[in-house]
C-alpha cells in the first residue's frame, strides 16, 4: 500500500491525500511540486530518481491511514550551501 506521507520532506508544507502538489520517487520519498522543481530539480536526493505526481485518494479508510504515517522532515543542503 502507498505511504501516504503528509508533509513535503523538505519544507514541511501539508500535502494531504488530495493534494495535487505531492510528488513522489519510487521508494515513495515524498515532496512538493515547488521543491522538486525549485530546489531539488526533479531528482530524488535520497535515491536519485526522479518524481511523479502521488496518486490522489479520496477513500474511507484515510482518516485512519493518514493518521499511522508522521511527518518526515530533512531539509536538503544544496551544493552551494543553502537550503
Amino acid at each position: 500500500m502507498l505511504e501516504l506521507r503528509p508533509t513535503c520532506e523538505h519544507c514541511n508544507n501539508a500535502l494531504p491525500p488530495h493534494s495535487l502538489d505531492a510528488r513522489i520517487c519510487s521508494y515513495e520519498c515524498t515532496f512538493c511540486a515547488a521543491c522538486v522543481e525549485h530546489v531539488l530539480n526533479n531528482v530524488c536526493p535520497n535515491c536519485g530518481g526522479g518524481f511523479v505526481p502521488r496518486p490522489i485518494s479520496t477513500g474511507r479508510l484515510i482518516p485512519r491511514l493518514m493518521s499511522c504515517f508522521r511527518p518526515l522532515l530533512k531539509p536538503y543542503r544544496l551544493k552551494n550551501g543553502s537550503t
